[in-house]
């Protein structure tokens, strides 16, 4: 399988390439376009509990794609994100990895996607209970609303909720104020996330809460 991301960094999008036989699983409603040989099926997400948890208590879709190459010769399919901005596709090589609403996109045979507890810190930040968890051995790509930047956390890092995409379960997430009552209210920062532990972590560069809040009063 062929996997080459184009378009980066403002309009990514993961051109596939499926050799016969191959095949590679997607979230509901990424495709852009197939070639029209390419079989698709449909299925819950880790499973029919796994994707109840997700749906409602994680902000993530109900359903996974998964589309098969059952030809003798190479067919091509075109899959993206929502949002404007970076992918990356990461290999996972028996790592897991969290990812916050919206940001996983799709994954190569060999990922089993599950659920972790977020925890009601996440959920009083608006991110869900739950989260989305990939591990195995394969490759997952995921998405970000503008850039994606990589992080080695060892310790303690604050980020500002709505940059966070993805996180190594290592990772503790709490839910802190910026700074102190007052300077947190008057300042705008308001709400951060304190990431705990040692591991790695995945920030994008614009917040959808960010560009919601700055749109609304102009409607």
């Amino acid at each position: 399988m062929d996997c080459k991301i184009r378009y980066k960094p403002a309009f990514a999008a993961i051109f596939v390439t499926l050799q016969p036989g191959e095949s590679i699983t997607a979230e509901a409603g990424a495709m852009t376009s197939a070639d029209g040989r390419i079989d698709m099926t449909t299925e819950f997400s880790g499973g029919v509990f796994a994707a109840l948890l997700k749906k409602f208590f994680g902000g993530e879709s109900l359903f996974v794609n998964t589309f098969k190459n059952p030809t003798q010769k190479p067919l091509t399919l075109v899959l993206t994100q929502a949002t404007i901005g970076d992918i990356i596709g990461l290999d996972l090589r028996g790592r897991s990895l969290c990812f916050q609403p919206g940001a996983y996109i799709c994954h190569t045979p060999g990922v089993q996607l599950g659920v972790q507890w977020a925890g009601l810190k996440s959920w009083f930040s608006g991110e869900g209970l739950f989260k989305l968890k990939a591990s195995g051995r394969g490759k997952v790509f995921f998405g970000a609303y503008g850039g994606l930047t990589r992080k080695q956390v060892e310790g303690e890092f604050i980020v500002d909720t709505g940059h966070l995409v993805a996180y190594e379960p290592s990772i503790q997430m709490n839910i802190g104020l910026a700074g102190g009552l007052l300077g947190s209210m008057t300042s705008g920062e308001g709400f951060v996330n304190r990431l705990t532990g040692t591991g790695e972590i995945y920030l994008q560069s614009r917040s959808i809460d960010g560009l919601v809040k700055f749109l609304r009063p102009k409607f």
